[in-house]
């Protein structure tokens, strides 16, 4: 597994695990590798450490995407490449890729035509590939729904460009992990593109006033039809930690509508998914539990200093 340690990797290698998969997680560090399953070094840059890390393996996800590059489009092209030959080499079956959704017809953003291009070459040498297509997902830490929570927490009146208007279909990150379990055995997802999504069809604008509205806060909103995608990504920069090579191409692509088209991903792994207000709150328990957690062991941490500099007073 590529990207073990990230958003959805971090969550998606303990599933795995508690399914009863053998998972190698796959980092440029194995050493400082704390996640769920058994450390290996490989680098996507690098088709010599990629083959390496493969060997043996019957499945591989690819959960790598660089938006915070200006050069992100070629170089996740050539890692896509890499990773379909050395996946090839190494004798894997299948490799399963969380991409973005899109209707092809569209204009679509240099983010989401990236990602159909990386469909695309991850099957280049002959691994059939599955593909499931998500628009944003929500759960803490990943960049969209922080930049709609930090958009809603340090803003109480919103300058709105018309991207605010885009439809989307957002889905909490437990379900993705959900589907991205279920797919790995079941035959009939072989070579097969899903999309998925939450039972919710939001505009982004919906989606930022019914997180403040769980938060009991009021948030005025002034449309603003003139606001570029450059101007907005800078305001974005400005109120958010979301870098702005980031939030450019993340707003590059709220242009385009991203919403399931085809349900057949129902079939094969049935299941509901849980609404937007239930994801954005199992967003902001995880979130405060994190704080919590941190804020005790900080406490523990002055407590022992503070021992040792009494013992050593003694």
């Amino acid at each position: 597994m590529t990207g073990a340690s990230g958003f959805v990797g971090g969550r998606l290698a303990p599933a795995l695990v508690e399914e009863g998969h053998r998972v190698r997680a796959m980092t440029r560090r194995p050493d400082s590798y704390r996640g769920a399953g058994e450390p290996v070094a490989g680098d996507v840059s690098d088709e010599g450490s990629l083959r390496r890390a493969l060997e043996g393996c019957e499945a591989a996800y690819y959960l790598v995407h660089s938006l915070g590059d200006a050069s992100f489009v070629t170089e996740d092209a050539a890692a896509a490449r890499a990773f379909g030959r050395a996946a090839a080499a190494a004798g894997v079956r299948r490799i399963v890729y969380l991409g973005g959704l899109g209707d092809d017809a569209d204009d679509l953003s240099d983010h989401l035509r990236s990602r159909r291009e990386v469909e695309r070459l991850l099957g280049e040498a002959g691994v059939p590939v599955t593909v499931l297509r998500a628009g944003i997902v929500v759960g803490h830490g990943g960049v969209s729904w922080e930049m709609t929570r930090q958009l809603v927490a340090h803003l109480p009146a919103m300058v709105t460009p018309r991207w605010v208007h885009t439809r989307t279909q957002p889905i909490a990150v437990d379900d993705v992990v959900r589907y991205l379990v279920g797919v790995l055995e079941a035959p009939e997802a072989e070579g097969r593109v899903f999309e998925v999504g939450g039972p919710d069809v939001l505009e982004y604008l919906e989606m930022l006033t019914r997180v403040a509205e769980i938060q009991g806060r009021h948030l005025f909103v002034l449309p603003v039809p003139l606001l570029s995608p450059r101007l907005s990504s800078h305001w974005l920069s400005l109120v958010t930690d979301v870098d702005l090579q980031t939030g450019r191409n993340l707003i590059d692509s709220m242009s385009n509508e991203v919403v399931v088209r085809d349900d057949a991903i129902r079939q094969v792994v049935p299941f509901e998914p849980v609404d937007y207000d239930t994801a954005v709150l199992q967003a902001l328990g995880e979130r405060a539990r994190e704080r919590r957690a941190a804020k005790q062991g900080e406490g523990g941490r002055r407590r022992h200093l503070g021992l040792l500099a009494r013992g050593a007073r003694a």
